[in-house]
């Protein structure tokens, strides 16, 4: 009998603490290389906004401008109760990372032509905002087509062996 060993690829680590919103199109737009977690610079109203869970990252992006990566696209809603001190929605947002991971992340993406973009926004166990931000490529048609096909074919196998019990 063979060990069936799970690939790298596969499930990551879930971090803790409370989901405030995942880019569920990211999987299937991106083939996702690498994955690096670090903060985000925010005003008090985007927090509490944050805590509510309004937050997109549907057309959101990071890009690297003047040695810093900053979140570009990503819609915070407005927070009713500010009024006076509330933050503009779509206004671009400073990632938090150490010089070394800024240096390699951003490298990378400049050299290799890769995009970086935000997977998840959570809330860590300490109450910090933090985003999980990809290290992507791009994935073309037939790519696509050729993940869903296993992912088929993988529901289908699961599938027959609970049959089977």
């Amino acid at each position: 009998m063979a060990k069936t060993e799970k690939k790298s690829g596969g499930k990551q680590k879930e971090p803790e603490g409370r989901l405030v919103s995942e880019n569920r199109k990211a999987r299937h737009r991106f083939e996702i290389l690498d994955t690096l977690e670090c903060g985000i610079q925010l005003t008090g109203s985007e927090v509490k906004s944050l805590r509510d869970g309004k937050l997109s990252l549907d057309e959101a992006y990071a890009r690297v401008k003047e040695n810093e990566v900053w979140l570009v696209g990503a819609d915070i809603a407005e927070y009713p109760q500010a009024t006076l001190w509330n933050h503009p929605p779509k206004r671009p947002r400073k990632l938090l990372m150490r010089g070394e991971e800024r240096r390699k992340f951003a490298g990378q993406a400049h050299e290799k032509g890769l995009t970086l973009v935000p997977l998840k926004v959570y809330f860590n166990a300490r109450g910090l905002a933090k985003v999980l931000l990809g290290l992507c490529r791009g994935k073309k048609l037939h790519d696509k087509r050729e993940t869903m096909r296993k992912a088929d074919s993988q529901r289908e196998i699961q599938r027959a062996m609970r049959q089977k019990r």
